[in-house]
């Protein structure tokens, strides 16, 4: 199946603590942050990933436990691209919401901005002269 198709495919199979988790980042657009579910990046589809940031959120179900090796690797390859993982399971995003969220917020607001936000780079004053 073609990256993309993938991608979308997983998109609309998503399970119930990662809709809930993506409706609670959907309204973090109104502070400045953008993220995008499953998103192709190293042969990899993320859960969630704010680009600008460069923060990649997972949600772990039951299914996570015998995958801890491959997890790891995983967060490795996107480590090396300069990217941090935060992981959580079902019962914390069911249970704790608003913590996660908190959490989450928390990190994007300590992680500089890859690229401006909005708007053009001033004209004066940067740069020699």
């Amino acid at each position: 199946m073609p990256v993309v198709a993938r991608a979308r495919a997983m998109r609309k199979r998503m399970s119930p603590p990662e809709a809930r988790l993506w409706v609670a980042l959907r309204r973090l657009r109104a502070r400045g942050y953008h993220f995008r579910r499953q998103h192709p990046m190293l042969g990899f589809y993320p859960d969630f990933i704010c680009l600008d940031r460069r923060l990649i959120v997972e949600v772990d179900g039951a299914g996570h436990n015998w995958r801890v090796e491959q997890d790891r690797r995983r967060d490795a390859a996107f480590a090396r691209e300069g990217f941090t993982t935060l992981r959580y399971d079902n019962a914390s995003i069911r249970d704790n919401l608003d913590g996660v969220l908190a959490w989450i917020v928390a990190r994007l607001e300590a992680a500089a901005p890859t690229r401006p936000l909005r708007g053009h780079p001033p004209r004066d004053g940067e740069g020699e002269g």
